[in-house]
């Protein structure tokens, strides 16, 4: 029996259009299930979880979570009076909403980035805790995926065996009795060598390549450099103010075109000028443009 004709009978199409039909809609149903569970079921699913262990903290909200909270709270902080001279309350006015979470809530707290949780521990002691024990390289790190595609990465969002290969390079470092040895040096060497350890820390992506010995000259050269200059900018009375940001943002340049980039020294410095300037453009673009779970 040739199925030519019957297939070409309006009573096959009509078949036909009701399997794709019934196939797309199938797709379009698992999809559907599939987002509904990512932005409600999880969410409320991973916050009853956290409420049951005692964690206090905003509650979720579809979505968004504390996103307008967080870009309203941080655009009253910016707007608002400069800070007094030499005080040092920067918490609410550096990162207002985290400030206020816990000011109301207490630590740990919880708080949204869209349908993310984030759990918020400021008591050093837990911090400790939570990062020295060998569950650290299973602790799920907050993740900003096209911003660490677009920027840079490190050693802070890094998780299981990479998290634990980069940690064993930074340890030496920090050391207690390496900290001791820092710490009786002069104070103008003991500067330098507090800056040659966040360097440590900031370039620890980096010192996977290449020997941190190598490299440790290099920072403490550019950090006596900086310091040096400051000790000349003395007044009489022995007294001088400074905006440290520019000169850390310099400082940061200057190390990581000579240890990255070697003789091509100016190509890497503008190298870095120009990545300040992608940092500056794209937060002004995250700003105006906010999709919570993509960044």
């Amino acid at each position: 029996m040739d199925p030519g004709p019957w297939m070409s009978s309006p009573a096959a199409l009509s078949v036909l259009s009701w399997i794709c039909g019934g196939l797309v809609a199938a797709v379009l149903l698992w999809q559907a299930a599939r987002l509904l569970d990512q932005l409600w079921w999880r969410p409320r699913r991973l916050e009853r979880a956290l409420r049951a262990q005692g964690l206090r903290g905003t509650r979720y909200r579809f979505l968004l979570g504390d996103v307008n909270d967080y870009a309203r709270q941080t655009k009253e902080a910016s707007s608002g009076p400069p800070m007094p001279p030499r005080c040092h309350d920067v918490g609410p006015r550096a990162m207002p909403f985290l400030y206020s979470t816990i000011q109301e809530h207490g630590t740990p707290c919880i708080s949204w980035f869209g349908p993310v949780p984030k759990v918020s521990i400021t008591d050093p002691a837990l911090v400790r805790e939570v990062m020295s024990s060998k569950l650290a390289r299973d602790v799920e790190k907050f993740k900003f995926p096209a911003l660490t595609r677009l920027l840079a990465d490190g050693v802070g969002n890094y998780e299981g065996d990479r998290w634990a290969k980069h940690r064993r390079i930074l340890n030496p470092a920090f050391h207690a009795e390496k900290l001791k040895v820092c710490m009786s040096r002069s104070p103008s060497r003991r500067c330098c060598s507090a800056l040659s350890m966040c360097f440590l820390i900031s370039m620890a992506g980096l010192l996977s390549l290449v020997n941190f010995q190598l490299m440790l000259p290099a920072f403490t050269a550019c950090c006596e450099e900086l310091v040096g200059r400051w000790e000349r900018s003395l007044g009489p009375d022995g007294s001088w103010e400074v905006d440290v940001c520019p000169e850390l943002q310099s400082l940061t340049g200057d190390v990581i075109s000579q240890t990255a980039f070697g003789s091509s020294y100016l190509e890497g410095r503008r190298i870095f000028q120009l990545q300040t300037e992608q940092i500056g453009r794209f937060m002004a673009a995250v700003s105006k443009i906010m999709i919570p779970g993509y960044m």
